[in-house]
This record gives C-alpha cells, sequence and structure tokens, in this order.
C-alpha cells in the first residue's frame, strides 16, 4: 500500500522522471484489509490495485527482494542486483511475529500476506476446530471469518484481556463478549506452551485440540536488511524518520509500517500499523521529492477500522497521555463510544457502530478546539456541537 501510493502520488503531484517500484511478491501489488475478510471466505480472488502502473509510467519490478542498502553508492542490492538511486523510499511494511519453536508445524498459519489467506481458505472450507493465538485485531477479524466459515473457533490470549496492548481494560472488556455472542471461545491468561499436529498445549496444561492454529500475536517492522546501512533504527525496529519522513541518510525517506514519526500533536513517537497510516504518508513523501526540500510535514490523525463479530469498529487519534475517559451510551447496546481528552481536548475517540461520532471526532481532534466534557458524554449530542 506505502509503496504503491507513494509511486502514485509522485505522478499526481507532477514528477516527471523515473519511477521505480520493487516488490518482494511476485503478485501484482494488493490491499490487505480484504484478505482477513473477503479473500479469506472465498468471496474474492484477490485484492489487487487498481492502478495502470504501465500508463503512469511506473517501472513495477516483482518477485524482487531487496537485501541491502549502500548509502554511498546509492544503490539497493536486490537478488538480480544492484538497482540505483537518486532517492529512495522505504516502504517495506512489516512482517508478522511468529511463536517460537513453531516453524515448520504443519497446520500452524499467519496472515499477512496474499499466500497466506490462499493457503488458510481451503483450510476454513473443511470447517475444521481452529485455534487462534492472539486477541488483537487480526485475531478478532479471523475468528470472525472462522465462525462464519463454520468452524469451532477458540481464541487463546497471554494477558488478561483482549487488545491488552491497544485498550485500556475497561474498554477491551465489553469487547471480550462479542468472542461467546459469536460462539467462539475466548482463553484469556492462557500462554501457549508448544504446538503440534493437530493439538496446542498450553503453560497449564490444558490441551486444544486443533485442526488448522492462526498465529495473531502483532507484527514488527520488516527492517532486518537494514542492518549496517546507516539508516537509523528505533528501540521497537522501525525506521526513525523525522516529522517529513526523512530518514537519517540524505535522500533517503522512511513510509507506512515500517516507520515511526514524531507527532508534534500527540508528543510521542508513534509508530502506526494502520491503512490509512500507508494512504497518507506518501502524499507528504511525494510532496517534499518533489519539492527536494522539507515542505509538507506528517503528523495525522492516526485511524484504522475493524470489522469483528458483526461490528464495525472504528478509532481516531492516540489516547497514550490522555487524562479524562469518557463513555457515549451503553457498552451493553449494539452502539456506543469512548472519548479520550487531553487538558479538554479530545485526543482519541473509540466508535462502535457509530461512525458519526468518529467522523466528527476525528475533525475535533484535528483542530484542538476545547470541548466540553458533559456535552462529550451526552449520546443524543453531536460530537461537533460539543466546543466548550
Amino acid at each position: 500500500m506505502a509503496g504503491v501510493q507513494t509511486a502514485v502520488a509522485l505522478r499526481e503531484q507532477g514528477y516527471d522522471g523515473p519511477v521505480t517500484l520493487l516488490g518482494a511478491e511476485p503478485h501484482q501489488p494488493y490491499d490487505r484489509p480484504p484478505l482477513s475478510k473477503a479473500v479469506l471466505l472465498g468471496k474474492a480472488e484477490d485484492s489487487a490495485f487498481e492502478v495502470d502502473f504501465d500508463g503512469l509510467r511506473i517501472d513495477l519490478r516483482l518477485g524482487v527482494e531487496v537485501t541491502g542498502l549502500r548509502a554511498g553508492a546509492r544503490e539497493v542490492d536486490t537478488e538480480a542486483g544492484p538497482v540505483p538511486y537518486e532517492v529512495l523510499v522505504l516502504a517495506t511494511g512489516a512482517v508478522p511475529l511468529t511463536l517460537p519453536g513453531t516453524e515448520g508445524v504443519p497446520g500452524v498459519h499467519l496472515l499477512r500476506t496474499l499466500d497466506d489467506a490462499a493457503r488458510l481458505r481451503p483450510v476454513l472450507a473443511a470447517a475444521p476446530e481452529v485455534v487462534v493465538v492472539g486477541a488483537g485485531w487480526i485475531g478478532a477479524e479471523f475468528a470472525t471469518a472462522a465462525r462464519e466459515a463454520g468452524c469451532a473457533v477458540t481464541v487463546v490470549e497471554a494477558a488478561d484481556r483482549v487488545l491488552a496492548g491497544a485498550l485500556p481494560a475497561e474498554v477491551a472488556e465489553p469487547m471480550a463478549r462479542w468472542y461467546a455472542e459469536a460462539g467462539a471461545t475466548l482463553l484469556t491468561g492462557a500462554r501457549v506452551a508448544g504446538i503440534t499436529e493437530g493439538r496446542v498445549l498450553l503453560a497449564d496444561g490444558r490441551e486444544l485440540p486443533a485442526g488448522a492454529v492462526v498465529v495473531g500475536i502483532g507484527a514488527r517492522p520488516a527492517t532486518d536488511w537494514l542492518a549496517g546501512s546507516g539508516v537509523e533504527l528505533g528501540p521497537d525496529g522501525s525506521v526513525t524518520a523525522d516529522g517529513y519522513l526523512r530518514t537519517s541518510l540524505p535522500g533517503v525517506y522512511a513510509v507506512g509500517d515500517c516507520s515511526s514519526f514524531p507527532s508534534a500533536r500527540y508528543g510521542a513517537r508513534l509508530l502506526v500499523h494502520h491503512w490509512d497510516n500507508a494512504l497518507q504518508g506518501p502524499r507528504a513523501v511525494a510532496a517534499n521529492v518533489l519539492a527536494g526540500e522539507p515542505v509538507r510535514a506528517y503528523d495525522p490523525v492516526p485511524y484504522f477500522w475493524s470489522e469483528q463479530f458483526g461490528r464495525f469498529v472504528q478509532y481516531a487519534g492516540h489516547h497514550g497521555g490522555a487524562d479524562t475517559l469518557l463513555w457515549r451510551g451503553d457498552p451493553a447496546d449494539a452502539a456506543w463510544s469512548v472519548c479520550w481528552l487531553r487538558g479538554g481536548v479530545l485526543a482519541a475517540v473509540l466508535a462502535v457502530g457509530r461512525p458519526r461520532d468518529l467522523a466528527q471526532g476525528r475533525k475535533l481532534i484535528e483542530t484542538g478546539a476545547p470541548v466540553d466534557p458533559a456535552k462529550v458524554a451526552d449520546p443524543a449530542i453531536p460530537l461537533k456541537s460539543a466546543l466548550a
């Protein structure tokens, strides 16, 4: 997503020079969100972007894995030989985390690529007993698809709650109930000790039958190939970009899942592994590349969505550092929202089945205008009318 959008944005903004787009996968560039939904369930064969690469004069090279960067020579190394650059944009995304000791175990799957979805589709069609490791966003989405396919589903989470790394306990608690409502079994505080073919072994001695195991425990930036290149990496492995998405090397930018950036809005460095970041960041990169100097800072209101258990969940902002949490509606109902304030200003909003709250809340976050907490907490009052 980030690489394609960067190439397209360069053309849209008037860049007329050569553009080369390298991709390790052999497939036409594709969108990832449908992989855990339509593609996985056989409702779509793929999710290729509708981009006329030839018409845009983008030199698309598929099945070309980049193995190193030599800044002095202004080249990237590939198995097919070095590729020179004048400006380089790193858009290598992220790779899913694996459970140690499960590599090569039959029946263990990840869900990140089109090939992953293709391997899982016939598995789901056979409707086996499925164990999902990880109750985060991807685990919930896969569990949703597996239940729709008729599979018996058990979700195993090492933390004491769902979405432990993403949301506070009080917000995640009502979302945990969705699993049982959908007919899935949720086991929290359950660590996986090992996986053998057809069985998942838990640290407390329990054994779970598993015709298939899907691991969804997070992802890390795909930056190992940058070792020794001079590109500065953060403790989380992300490329440490500046406010204009420039890296520590001249002429080298980074965008999307592989890159973190400083947010003046939130006073923190953000690593955002979501679709909207891979859409918006490239526009800033393209503007800065064309200008040959930093002209467009990148400080978005992060946004993502998730479809799970018949619900449309949306989130905008960043609630780290917030000092006030307000509910809009009853979490026992089908639709509700949560708002986070920091210093009387809306910092983030989570909306379940309330898209207007999300859209209006996102605009409030962008403006940074003070809001009235009492109005924010009243679900009958539109958020756009909650100004102080």
